[in-house]
Protein backbone atom coordinates (compact mmCIF):
# COMPACT_ATOMS: atom_id res chain seq x y z
CA UNK A 1 0.00 0.00 0.00
CA UNK A 2 2.77 2.29 1.01
CA UNK A 3 4.58 1.38 -2.28
CA UNK A 4 1.46 2.68 -4.25
CA UNK A 5 0.95 5.78 -2.20
CA UNK A 6 4.59 6.68 -3.19
CA UNK A 7 4.28 5.36 -6.89
CA UNK A 8 1.09 7.85 -7.17
CA UNK A 9 2.85 11.19 -5.74
CA UNK A 10 5.92 10.55 -7.53
CA UNK A 11 3.15 10.25 -11.07
CA UNK A 12 1.51 13.68 -9.92
CA UNK A 13 4.98 15.70 -9.54
CA UNK A 14 5.70 14.37 -13.13
CA UNK A 15 2.56 15.48 -14.30
CA UNK A 16 2.81 19.02 -12.22
CA UNK A 17 6.39 19.50 -13.58
CA UNK A 18 5.52 18.71 -17.23
CA UNK A 19 2.47 21.11 -17.04
CA UNK A 20 4.95 24.04 -15.30
CA UNK A 21 7.19 23.49 -17.95
CA UNK A 22 4.51 23.61 -20.87
CA UNK A 23 3.14 26.74 -18.91
CA UNK A 24 6.41 28.13 -19.13
CA UNK A 25 6.95 27.44 -22.94
CA UNK A 26 6.84 31.15 -24.40
CA UNK A 27 4.37 31.60 -26.76
CA UNK A 28 5.58 32.40 -30.07
CA UNK A 29 3.90 34.81 -32.95
CA UNK A 30 4.35 32.82 -36.48
CA UNK A 31 2.64 33.43 -39.74
CA UNK A 32 -0.08 35.65 -41.28
CA UNK A 33 -2.99 37.12 -39.17
CA UNK A 34 -5.43 38.97 -40.74
CA UNK A 35 -7.72 41.48 -38.88
CA UNK A 36 -10.87 40.61 -37.98
CA UNK A 37 -12.55 42.88 -36.08
CA UNK A 38 -12.18 45.99 -34.26
CA UNK A 39 -13.96 47.09 -30.54
CA UNK A 40 -13.72 50.16 -29.89
CA UNK A 41 -13.95 51.97 -25.81
CA UNK A 42 -17.70 52.84 -26.63
CA UNK A 43 -18.99 49.69 -26.98
CA UNK A 44 -19.08 49.87 -30.81
CA UNK A 45 -17.37 47.54 -33.13
CA UNK A 46 -16.34 47.31 -36.57
CA UNK A 47 -16.00 43.49 -38.33
CA UNK A 48 -13.57 43.13 -41.20
CA UNK A 49 -14.70 40.85 -43.65
CA UNK A 50 -12.02 38.05 -44.83
CA UNK A 51 -13.28 39.57 -48.78
CA UNK A 52 -12.78 43.59 -48.23
CA UNK A 53 -10.65 46.08 -46.95
CA UNK A 54 -8.86 44.86 -43.47
CA UNK A 55 -4.93 44.90 -42.28
CA UNK A 56 -2.49 42.31 -42.15
CA UNK A 57 0.63 41.13 -39.82
CA UNK A 58 3.11 38.67 -40.78
CA UNK A 59 4.87 37.51 -37.60
CA UNK A 60 8.48 35.91 -37.86
CA UNK A 61 8.87 34.54 -34.47
CA UNK A 62 9.16 37.11 -31.86
CA UNK A 63 11.50 39.60 -33.69
CA UNK A 64 9.85 41.45 -37.02
CA UNK A 65 6.55 42.14 -37.62
CA UNK A 66 5.55 43.16 -41.14
CA UNK A 67 2.03 44.99 -41.23
CA UNK A 68 -0.15 46.65 -44.60
CA UNK A 69 -3.40 47.10 -45.38
CA UNK A 70 -5.15 44.38 -47.78
CA UNK A 71 -7.58 44.86 -50.03
CA UNK A 72 -8.77 41.54 -50.98
CA UNK A 73 -10.99 40.04 -53.63
CA UNK A 74 -11.77 36.73 -55.47
CA UNK A 75 -8.70 36.91 -58.00
CA UNK A 76 -6.18 39.41 -56.53
CA UNK A 77 -4.64 40.79 -52.93
CA UNK A 78 -3.79 45.01 -53.13
CA UNK A 79 -0.85 45.34 -50.35
CA UNK A 80 -0.34 49.01 -49.18
CA UNK A 81 2.43 48.58 -47.25
CA UNK A 82 2.20 50.71 -43.50
CA UNK A 83 4.97 49.46 -40.94
CA UNK A 84 8.14 46.80 -39.67
CA UNK A 85 8.06 46.83 -36.02
CA UNK A 86 10.49 44.62 -33.30
CA UNK A 87 8.01 42.60 -31.51
CA UNK A 88 8.71 40.88 -28.33
CA UNK A 89 6.07 38.44 -26.31
CA UNK A 90 6.45 38.12 -22.56
CA UNK A 91 4.37 34.60 -20.59
CA UNK A 92 2.24 36.41 -18.24
CA UNK A 93 0.32 33.66 -16.91
CA UNK A 94 -2.33 31.28 -18.34
CA UNK A 95 -3.66 32.62 -21.48
CA UNK A 96 -2.37 36.07 -21.32
CA UNK A 97 0.86 37.81 -22.82
CA UNK A 98 2.27 41.04 -22.59
CA UNK A 99 3.15 42.14 -26.15
CA UNK A 100 5.96 44.52 -26.99
CA UNK A 101 5.98 46.11 -30.27
CA UNK A 102 9.06 48.68 -30.49
CA UNK A 103 9.24 48.46 -26.96
CA UNK A 104 5.67 50.02 -26.39
CA UNK A 105 3.40 47.30 -24.04
CA UNK A 106 -0.13 45.79 -25.07
CA UNK A 107 -1.98 42.83 -23.52
CA UNK A 108 -2.25 40.06 -25.83
CA UNK A 109 -4.62 36.94 -25.45
CA UNK A 110 -4.68 33.93 -26.65
CA UNK A 111 -8.37 32.93 -28.02
CA UNK A 112 -7.66 29.53 -29.48
CA UNK A 113 -4.35 28.45 -31.76
CA UNK A 114 -6.18 30.43 -34.79
CA UNK A 115 -7.21 34.10 -32.93
CA UNK A 116 -5.62 36.41 -30.40
CA UNK A 117 -6.56 39.92 -29.41
CA UNK A 118 -4.25 42.48 -28.94
CA UNK A 119 -5.39 45.68 -27.17
CA UNK A 120 -4.25 48.73 -28.91
CA UNK A 121 -4.70 52.64 -27.96
CA UNK A 122 -7.92 51.24 -25.96
CA UNK A 123 -9.12 49.77 -28.88
CA UNK A 124 -9.49 45.71 -28.72
CA UNK A 125 -8.28 44.14 -32.36
CA UNK A 126 -8.93 40.80 -33.00
CA UNK A 127 -6.37 38.84 -35.53
CA UNK A 128 -7.14 35.36 -37.17
CA UNK A 129 -4.48 33.11 -38.96
CA UNK A 130 -4.57 33.56 -42.82
CA UNK A 131 -2.68 30.11 -43.40
CA UNK A 132 -4.14 30.69 -47.35
CA UNK A 133 -2.30 33.70 -47.60
CA UNK A 134 0.65 32.36 -45.69
CA UNK A 135 1.34 29.16 -47.89
CA UNK A 136 0.99 31.61 -51.49
CA UNK A 137 1.80 35.04 -50.85
CA UNK A 138 4.01 35.18 -47.39
CA UNK A 139 7.32 35.64 -48.72
CA UNK A 140 6.01 38.00 -51.81
CA UNK A 141 4.50 40.35 -49.30
CA UNK A 142 7.08 40.57 -47.12
CA UNK A 143 9.72 41.61 -49.58
CA UNK A 144 7.44 44.35 -50.90
CA UNK A 145 7.04 45.59 -47.28
CA UNK A 146 10.51 45.45 -46.60
CA UNK A 147 11.66 46.90 -49.73
CA UNK A 148 8.76 49.65 -49.70
CA UNK A 149 9.44 51.08 -46.16
CA UNK A 150 13.34 51.32 -46.88
CA UNK A 151 14.81 54.92 -46.62
CA UNK A 152 14.17 55.18 -50.34
CA UNK A 153 10.74 55.06 -50.33
CA UNK A 154 10.30 57.48 -46.98
CA UNK A 155 6.87 59.12 -46.91
CA UNK A 156 5.75 57.37 -50.05
CA UNK A 157 2.89 55.50 -50.29
CA UNK A 158 2.40 52.57 -52.78
CA UNK A 159 -0.07 49.86 -53.67
CA UNK A 160 0.71 46.82 -55.38
CA UNK A 161 -1.10 43.87 -56.86
CA UNK A 162 -0.82 40.17 -56.38
CA UNK A 163 -2.43 38.21 -58.63
CA UNK A 164 -3.22 34.49 -58.66
CA UNK A 165 -3.94 34.59 -62.46
CA UNK A 166 -0.60 36.17 -62.70
CA UNK A 167 1.21 33.87 -61.13
CA UNK A 168 -0.49 31.12 -63.20
CA UNK A 169 0.59 32.89 -65.92
CA UNK A 170 4.60 33.34 -64.68
CA UNK A 171 4.67 29.60 -63.73
CA UNK A 172 3.75 28.67 -67.19
CA UNK A 173 6.03 31.04 -68.94
CA UNK A 174 8.39 29.61 -66.55
CA UNK A 175 6.91 26.05 -67.67
CA UNK A 176 7.44 26.66 -71.34
CA UNK A 177 10.83 28.48 -70.96
CA UNK A 178 12.04 25.40 -69.54
CA UNK A 179 10.57 22.72 -71.61
CA UNK A 180 11.68 24.81 -74.65
CA UNK A 181 15.28 24.36 -73.32
CA UNK A 182 14.93 20.63 -72.99
CA UNK A 183 13.43 20.41 -76.31
CA UNK A 184 16.12 22.54 -77.50
CA UNK A 185 18.80 20.61 -76.25
CA UNK A 186 16.91 16.89 -77.18
CA UNK A 187 17.09 18.17 -80.70
CA UNK A 188 20.58 19.48 -80.28
CA UNK A 189 21.60 15.96 -79.18
CA UNK A 190 19.50 14.31 -81.56
CA UNK A 191 21.12 16.16 -84.41
CA UNK A 192 24.80 16.19 -83.21
CA UNK A 193 23.74 12.11 -83.13
CA UNK A 194 22.81 12.10 -86.73
CA UNK A 195 25.91 14.02 -87.71
CA UNK A 196 27.88 11.12 -85.55
CA UNK A 197 25.75 8.43 -87.32
CA UNK A 198 26.22 9.43 -90.73
CA UNK A 199 30.05 10.57 -90.20
CA UNK A 200 30.40 6.43 -88.99
CA UNK A 201 28.03 5.25 -92.40
CA UNK A 202 30.49 7.12 -94.58
CA UNK A 203 33.26 5.51 -92.87
CA UNK A 204 31.92 2.15 -93.01
CA UNK A 205 30.64 2.86 -96.70
CA UNK A 206 34.80 3.58 -97.38
CA UNK A 207 36.02 1.02 -95.35
CA UNK A 208 33.78 -1.60 -97.62
CA UNK A 209 34.68 0.00 -100.76
CA UNK A 210 38.31 -0.55 -100.14
CA UNK A 211 37.42 -4.33 -99.23
CA UNK A 212 36.04 -4.49 -102.70
CA UNK A 213 38.11 -2.47 -104.48
CA UNK A 214 41.43 -4.91 -103.05
CA UNK A 215 39.26 -7.88 -104.00
CA UNK A 216 38.61 -6.60 -107.70
CA UNK A 217 41.75 -5.49 -107.84
CA UNK A 218 43.69 -8.25 -106.66
CA UNK A 219 46.61 -9.51 -109.13
CA UNK A 220 46.20 -12.90 -110.17
CA UNK A 221 49.49 -14.21 -108.83
CA UNK A 222 47.76 -13.11 -105.38
CA UNK A 223 44.71 -14.87 -106.27
CA UNK A 224 46.60 -18.02 -107.25
CA UNK A 225 48.71 -18.05 -104.02
CA UNK A 226 45.56 -17.44 -101.65
CA UNK A 227 43.88 -19.86 -103.23
CA UNK A 228 46.68 -22.61 -102.94
CA UNK A 229 47.28 -21.52 -99.77
CA UNK A 230 43.27 -22.28 -98.73
CA UNK A 231 43.53 -26.05 -100.32
CA UNK A 232 46.42 -26.68 -98.35
CA UNK A 233 44.91 -25.58 -94.82
CA UNK A 234 41.52 -26.74 -96.00
CA UNK A 235 43.24 -30.41 -96.64
CA UNK A 236 45.62 -30.37 -93.49
CA UNK A 237 45.43 -32.74 -90.42
CA UNK A 238 45.17 -29.49 -88.15
CA UNK A 239 41.94 -28.68 -90.00
CA UNK A 240 40.53 -32.16 -90.21
CA UNK A 241 41.17 -32.63 -86.68
CA UNK A 242 39.20 -29.68 -85.91
CA UNK A 243 36.48 -30.12 -88.42
CA UNK A 244 36.10 -33.25 -86.60
CA UNK A 245 35.90 -32.19 -83.48
CA UNK A 246 33.61 -29.60 -83.93
CA UNK A 247 30.96 -32.42 -86.15
CA UNK A 248 31.19 -34.73 -82.85
CA UNK A 249 29.54 -31.59 -81.04
CA UNK A 250 32.94 -30.91 -78.53
CA UNK A 251 32.76 -28.05 -76.80
CA UNK A 252 35.56 -25.52 -77.45
CA UNK A 253 37.75 -24.35 -74.60
CA UNK A 254 39.37 -20.72 -74.68
CA UNK A 255 42.99 -22.35 -75.78
CA UNK A 256 41.21 -23.78 -78.92
CA UNK A 257 39.50 -20.37 -79.71
CA UNK A 258 43.03 -19.03 -79.60
CA UNK A 259 44.57 -21.90 -81.85
CA UNK A 260 41.88 -21.65 -84.26
CA UNK A 261 42.38 -17.68 -84.57
CA UNK A 262 45.93 -18.37 -85.19
CA UNK A 263 45.30 -20.67 -87.89
CA UNK A 264 42.72 -18.10 -89.31
CA UNK A 265 45.74 -15.20 -89.28
CA UNK A 266 48.33 -17.22 -91.37
CA UNK A 267 45.39 -18.14 -94.31
CA UNK A 268 43.72 -14.95 -94.01
CA UNK A 269 46.02 -11.86 -91.83
CA UNK A 270 43.49 -9.00 -92.39
CA UNK A 271 40.37 -11.08 -91.32
CA UNK A 272 40.20 -9.92 -87.51
CA UNK A 273 41.00 -6.44 -88.52
CA UNK A 274 39.14 -6.11 -91.57
CA UNK A 275 35.67 -7.29 -89.60
CA UNK A 276 36.38 -5.83 -86.18
CA UNK A 277 37.09 -2.33 -88.01
CA UNK A 278 33.34 -2.91 -89.70
CA UNK A 279 31.55 -3.46 -86.54
CA UNK A 280 32.21 -3.84 -82.95
CA UNK A 281 31.71 -7.63 -82.44
CA UNK A 282 31.34 -9.17 -79.37
CA UNK A 283 33.12 -12.48 -78.48
CA UNK A 284 30.00 -15.05 -79.49
CA UNK A 285 29.72 -12.77 -82.96
CA UNK A 286 33.22 -12.91 -83.34
CA UNK A 287 33.85 -16.76 -82.76
CA UNK A 288 30.76 -17.75 -84.86
CA UNK A 289 32.19 -15.37 -87.80
CA UNK A 290 35.78 -17.00 -87.21
CA UNK A 291 33.77 -20.77 -87.96
CA UNK A 292 32.13 -19.17 -90.56
CA UNK A 293 35.13 -18.55 -92.17
CA UNK A 294 36.52 -21.93 -91.50
CA UNK A 295 33.66 -23.52 -93.66
CA UNK A 296 31.93 -24.89 -90.71
CA UNK A 297 28.53 -25.93 -90.83
CA UNK A 298 25.65 -23.48 -89.35
CA UNK A 299 23.81 -26.77 -87.93
CA UNK A 300 27.63 -27.97 -86.06
CA UNK A 301 28.11 -23.84 -85.05
CA UNK A 302 25.16 -24.05 -83.17
CA UNK A 303 25.75 -27.44 -81.66
CA UNK A 304 29.52 -26.38 -80.22
CA UNK A 305 28.31 -23.44 -79.33
CA UNK A 306 25.40 -24.32 -77.35
CA UNK A 307 22.76 -22.58 -79.35
CA UNK A 308 19.94 -23.22 -81.85
CA UNK A 309 20.40 -23.27 -85.16
CA UNK A 310 18.08 -20.21 -85.37
CA UNK A 311 19.74 -17.74 -83.06
CA UNK A 312 22.97 -18.71 -85.30
CA UNK A 313 21.08 -17.84 -88.29
CA UNK A 314 19.30 -14.51 -86.59
CA UNK A 315 22.99 -13.42 -85.08
CA UNK A 316 24.34 -13.28 -89.04
CA UNK A 317 21.26 -11.89 -90.44
CA UNK A 318 21.77 -9.08 -87.66
CA UNK A 319 25.33 -8.54 -88.49
CA UNK A 320 24.72 -7.81 -91.98
CA UNK A 321 21.98 -5.32 -91.50
CA UNK A 322 23.98 -3.86 -88.89
CA UNK A 323 27.26 -3.33 -91.18
CA UNK A 324 25.89 -2.67 -94.84
CA UNK A 325 22.50 -0.72 -93.36
CA UNK A 326 19.42 -2.94 -95.07
CA UNK A 327 17.78 -5.92 -94.42
CA UNK A 328 20.01 -9.01 -95.72
CA UNK A 329 19.98 -13.14 -95.17
CA UNK A 330 22.49 -15.06 -93.25
CA UNK A 331 23.97 -16.50 -96.37
CA UNK A 332 24.73 -12.56 -97.55
CA UNK A 333 26.97 -12.19 -94.82
CA UNK A 334 28.50 -15.40 -94.84
CA UNK A 335 29.43 -14.53 -98.81
CA UNK A 336 30.73 -11.53 -97.44
CA UNK A 337 32.73 -13.50 -95.11
CA UNK A 338 34.50 -15.79 -97.14
CA UNK A 339 35.63 -12.60 -99.26
CA UNK A 340 37.31 -10.30 -97.01
CA UNK A 341 40.88 -11.00 -95.37
CA UNK A 342 43.51 -11.56 -97.39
Amino acid sequence: MMKQTILFLLAFVCIGCSLNQERQQPFTLQGVWQLSEAEFPTGQAQSFPSEGITYLRIYEGDSIMYQCRLTRSESALVIQPSEISDVKVIDTGDKERLYLEDGDPFPLTILDDSTITIQQGGILYTWRRADEIAKEWKKEICEIISDDLSDDHQGEFHSYVLSSKERQQENMIHWFIGFSIVITIVVIIAIQAAIVYRREKRKLRFQLQQIQDMQENRPQVVRQAVETMEKEFFASDGYISLQRRIAGGQLLKEQDWLDIEAQLKRVYPAFSSQLHALYPLSELEYQVCMLIKLRIAPTDIASVMARSTSTISTMRSRLYTKVFGRKGGAKEWDEFLQGIGV
